[in-house]
């Protein structure tokens, strides 16, 4: 079996951080690369102890920009 999901990785500090949007596991790897490895393997330990039913969709088409936002203060 396998599931489509929706990863976002950013960047924090020295870090990237990796989230699957429709489970809630977050990882991390010092590279790109690796936090794409790290937030795979959490996935697939999620979907272990958890199992496979009732898995949330994906949420299709993700469309990520920059907001600007004047914040006064």
């Amino acid at each position: 079996m396998s599931g489509k999901f929706t990863a976002i990785i950013t960047r924090e500090e020295n870090w990237y951080v990796g989230h699957c949007v429709e489970l809630g596991v977050v990882s991390q790897g010092k590279t790109i690369e690796q936090a794409q490895v790290n937030l795979k393997e959490a996935v697939e330990l999620y979907l272990e102890s958890f199992g496979t039913e009732d898995l949330p969709e994906s949420i299709g088409e993700v469309v990520l920009y920059p907001l600007e936002i004047a914040v006064s203060g």
